[in-house]
């Protein structure tokens, strides 16, 4: 905690009005910080001399009628809980805010576009026949291939992994898949891909 931070908490501290986690912090940094109990400390005595002042100058005012006025006076705005979390844990609010834009993002433009996507070397080897990607016999792949919104037939060799996103997969008896082949087709395992590939992309740039 800053001592800016613990200034704006004092008031509230001898107040007892301050939340039990935030005064434990507060203790905390009292006890680091000397001129921040200096500074308590004078809010303290000046509290103090505030209300003997204020008693003396009421002489003729029982207790009860001060409590009643005390009690109608409006009450501070208590700091709303979840802004105080946000305030103490920045770097997790900003993941937690990606990820939450990410899922967004993605879940709006999951199967928003039908259009035949490719992507991967050597594409100028690859035959399209409709929404249908094929890779003929005896043809080489030296890569990672990505099919989105298509169906893909493997008859010759990929050397890298295969995904076909939304839509179906089929090896002949002749394919040869280097790496991974996957299909996609379910909302979680689509966000999960976006994710990871973003980040991939993020990496290597």
């Amino acid at each position: 905690m800053e001592c800016k931070q613990a200034a704006s908490l004092m008031h509230d501290y001898l107040d007892n009005e301050l939340p039990e986690e935030q005064a434990l912090d507060l203790k905390s940094h009292l006890d680091k910080c000397v001129s921040c109990r200096t500074r308590l400390k004078e809010l303290e005595q000046t509290d103090m001399l505030m209300f003997a002042a204020v008693k003396h100058s009421l002489p003729s005012a029982p207790d009860d009628v001060l409590n009643r006025i005390m009690s109608s006076l409006p009450k501070k705005r208590r700091q709303q809980a979840w802004l105080g979390w946000v305030k103490r844990h920045p770097a997790l609010t900003a993941a937690a805010m990606f990820l939450l834009v990410m899922l967004f993002s993605t879940l709006s433009i999951w199967k928003s576009d039908d259009q035949l996507v490719v992507k991967g070397p050597d594409l100028d080897k690859v035959r399209i026949e409709g929404h249908t990607v094929i890779v003929p016999e005896g043809t080489e792949i030296a890569g990672d291939l990505t099919v989105e919104n298509g169906n893909t037939e493997v008859y010759g060799e990929v050397k890298g992994n295969l995904t076909v996103i939304d839509g179906s997969l089929y090896q002949a008896s002749t394919a040869k898949i280097a790496g991974d082949a996957k299909t996609i087709d379910q909302a979680l395992d689509w966000i999960w891909y976006r994710i990871t590939n973003t980040f991939t992309e993020v990496a290597y740039r």
